[in-house]
C-alpha cells in the first residue's frame, strides 16, 4: 500500500479512530487501526469490539492494499506535523513496517496484519430512517448528562432511544436517567423510524457520535436492530451494539401534580445557584430554595466550611415552600435551557420536580429533592 494525503483529512480520520480504540487491552490489535487504500479512496477502520467507527477520505492511491498501525502514535504523528502537509504513508509488508513521511520528517511504524484485524459482524437492520444532525445532537445533547455512571445498572449506562406518544402525536424520544435526575426530550418522527424497536445507546457512542453531528443540514441515516445501531454520513459510519436490557417505565416518575410554578432567568439562576454552592460540603453539595411571593432565596449552610445566601427576583405566586437540591444536579439541569426562562414545577418539599423551557414541552427534566 502507499498512499498522499492531506494531513488535515487525514488528522480528522484518525482521530475519530483513536478516540475509539481501547487504550488499555489484552488484545494488541485493537490498539490499531485498520487502513485500506483503493480506487482515490483510504478507508480508516477502528473498533474495541463494542463499537466500531469506518471513515472514508479521499486520498492518492499510488499501490492498493492495507495494514494495520497503532491509532494513538499515528494521531500523535498527523497532529504534530504542520499544517497543510502532504503525508505519504507506505507499507514494506516484508519488515513489518509503515512509513510515515512528510516533508522533511520521517518515521517508521510497526505494523500488524490486516487479516488479524476483526470487523463488526453485519446485522439486519429493522428500522432505517434519516435524521438531521441537528436534531440528533439535540436529542443526544439534552439527555446524555442524566445518563448513570453505576456499573450495576448496566441498563441506565446509556440513552434510550424510542419512540413515544406525546400529547402532538408521535415523537422520536431520548431518554436517561441516573435515579436522581431525568432528562426526555423529544423531536419530530422521521419517515420511516415509525417501527423502531427501542434501544439504550451506551455512553461511549454518544460520545463517539457527537463528532458526526456538527452540520447542522448534514443529514444522518439511522439504522436500528435489536442488537446494534448504526449512524451514517457520506463519510463516517458508527456501528455500536446497544445495551442489553430493559429501560424502566419512566413515565411514572414524571410527576402530574406538580402545581407550584417557579419562572426564573435561567442563566441568573446557574449563575446563582454556582456561587451560593462555592461553600457547600463536597459530600452533599446541598442548596436551599425558599419561595416566596416573586422572591427565591438561594442558601447553603456548610457547619464545616460557612454559610451563603443570595436572593434573586422571580415570578412566583404560590405559597411558601422550601427544597432541597443536590447544586451540581441543579447546575446541569439549568445548563440544558437554551432559551431564557427555566419554569420549575413543585408539589411539596419531598416530592421530584419538574422543569421545562418557557411553555416547551419537548425537552423536560425531573430532579429528586434532598433533605436539607
Amino acid at each position: 500500500m502507499k498512499i498522499s494525503i492531506e494531513r488535515a483529512t487525514l488528522l480528522r480520520a484518525v482521530a475519530q479512530a483513536q478516540s475509539v480504540v481501547e487504550r488499555r487491552n489484552t488484545i494488541p490489535i485493537l490498539a490499531n487501526v485498520l487502513i485500506e487504500a483503493e480506487g482515490d479512496t483510504a478507508t480508516f477502520r477502528a473498533t474495541d469490539l463494542d463499537i466500531e467507527v469506518l471513515d472514508k477520505a479521499p486520498a492518492k492511491v499510488s499501490r492498493a492494499g492495507g495494514t494495520t498501525v497503532s491509532a494513538v502514535t499515528l494521531h500523535e504523528i498527523v497532529r504534530k506535523l504542520p499544517d497543510g502537509a502532504l503525508v505519504e504513508l507506505e507499507e514494506d509488508s516484508t519488515a513489518g513496517r509503515l512509513s510515515v513521511a512528510a516533508g522533511r520528517s520521517n518515521f517508521s511504524l510497526a505494523t500488524l496484519p490486516r487479516e488479524d484485524f476483526p470487523i463488526m459482524a453485519s446485522s439486519e437492520y429493522n428500522s432505517n430512517f434519516t435524521a438531521k444532525a441537528q436534531v440528533l445532537r439535540r436529542l443526544f445533547d439534552k439527555s446524555k448528562f442524566a445518563i448513570s455512571t453505576e456499573e450495576t445498572r448496566y441498563y441506565l449506562n446509556g440513552v434510550y432511544l424510542h419512540i413515544a406518544d406525546s400529547d402532538g402525536g408521535r415523537v422520536l424520544r431520548c431518554v436517561a436517567t441516573d435515579g436522581h435526575r431525568l432528562a426526555r426530550i423529544d423531536a419530530d418522527l422521521p419517515d420511516g423510524a415509525a417501527d423502531m424497536a427501542g434501544v439504550i445507546v451506551p455512553r461511549k457512542t454518544v460520545g463517539e457520535l457527537r463528532k458526526l453531528l456538527d452540520e447542522d443540514d448534514m443529514d444522518i441515516a439511522v439504522s436500528v436492530s435489536e442488537t446494534k445501531v448504526r449512524f451514517a454520513t457520506p463519510d463516517i459510519t458508527l456501528t455500536s451494539k446497544v445495551i442489553d436490557g430493559t429501560f424502566p417505565d419512566y413515565t411514572r416518575v414524571i410527576p402530574q401534580g406538580n402545581t407550584r410554578k417557579l419562572e426564573v432567568d435561567a442563566n441568573d439562576f446557574a449563575k446563582a445557584v454556582d456561587r451560593v454552592a462555592t461553600v457547600s460540603s463536597e459530600r452533599s453539595r446541598a442548596v436551599k430554595l425558599q419561595l416566596d411571593e416573586d422572591r427565591l432565596i438561594l442558601s447553603v449552610n456548610a457547619p464545616d466550611s460557612g454559610a451563603a445566601e443570595e436572593e434573586l427576583a422571580v415570578a412566583y405566586g404560590d405559597e411558601r415552600l422550601e427544597i432541597g437540591f443536590n447544586a451540581k444536579y441543579l447546575l446541569e439541569i439549568a445548563s440544558q435551557v437554551d432559551r431564557e426562562n427555566a419554569v420549575f414545577l413543585f408539589n411539596s418539599s419531598g416530592d421530584p420536580a419538574l422543569m421545562r423551557e418557557g411553555n416547551d414541552t419537548s425537552a423536560v427534566y425531573v430532579v429528586m429533592p434532598m433533605r436539607v
